[in-house]
């Protein structure tokens, strides 16, 4: 007996209500911004509990997220323009419109990462222990920020007919595929994979600091780069809006450096049990 997937019950499909939370005269409340917001604080709050099992002063985090606020965001917007910048040289009053959409993760994390390395060595602290503190707190706030492409209705997949599709309705579908009303929500695949990369991590530091496991400095962060970018390289090679190079998608040419870079790192860590290199010195 084959079973017919596309005539199971619907309650898993998906359609936006829209951009907008609330409008209240010239106030406007974007989903967009607030899930943004929701995850900074969210983790905030999770690194400095980190840390105070790690034994790590949390207003050090508390410090060391504005740097990566100020470092990421901007990182994340203007990675995302250069790769469009076809469509935004037509409409360059749109580059600062974040609130619309339109930021790349890689982005956030090379902005993210060169605020942290300065901000370590002005703190004479390691650079890899704030990572190992951030790491869980990032892949977190990720999977909270990925429902903006939700209600944004973007960074959905290619067209399917699986009971979990996406509704896309007909001014937000690419061309060519005008006449396809679902698609795959990588959205939520994406989102579900950050939160079992989260659930991963988390119980690493859990039984690293209870002495269960002995976890060295940067074991974390280079465990988040592999678990992360083996996911997205999968989930980016459904989508329909990849930011691309020529014929390669950005997002899975980076995800494969971060594979290898995390690799490396580890076996670096445990085969070659030497320190990472950092900006303060290390044991």
């Amino acid at each position: 007996m084959v079973l017919d997937i596309s005539s199971l019950p619907l309650a898993f499909q998906f359609t936006s209500p829209g951009p907008i939370l609330v409008k209240i005269g010239p106030l406007t409340i974007r989903w967009y911004g607030l899930l943004i917001a929701t995850a900074v604080l969210v983790g905030v709050s999770l690194s400095q509990y980190l840390a105070k099992r790690r034994n790590v002063n949390p207003e050090l985090l508390s410090d060391l997220s504005i740097w990566l606020v100020i470092g990421a965001i901007p990182a994340a917007r203007l990675y995302y323009v250069l790769f469009e910048w076809a469509e935004y040289v037509k409409r360059p009053e749109k580059i600062i419109a974040i609130w619309e959409g339109g930021i790349a993760i890689h982005g956030a994390i090379i902005g993210g990462t060169i605020a942290a390395l300065i901000f370590a060595k002005l703190k004479r602290v390691s650079f890899w222990q704030l990572a190992d503190l951030v790491a869980p707190s990032l892949i977190l706030g990720q999977a909270i920020g990925r429902w903006g492409n939700f209600f944004n209705s973007e960074a959905f997949g290619s067209p399917t007919n699986l009971p979990w599709k996406l509704y896309i309705s007909p001014e937000r579908r690419p061309s060519g595929l005008e006449n396809f009303e679902y698609f795959h929500p990588t959205f939520l695949y994406e989102s579900l994979w950050d939160l079992m990369v989260f659930a991963l991590l988390l119980n690493l530091f859990l039984r690293g600091v209870s002495g269960k496991l002995r976890l060295k400095t940067g074991t974390l962060i280079m465990a988040y780069l592999t678990a992360y970018s083996t996911g997205r390289f999968w989930i980016e090679g459904l989508r329909t809006d990849s930011l691309m190079l020529g014929p390669l998608r950005i997002a899975q040419v980076v995800s494969l450096t971060g594979i290898l870079a995390g690799l490396a790192g580890l076996a670096w860590l445990y085969y070659r049990k030497r320190p990472l290199p950092d900006v303060v010195a290390t044991e």
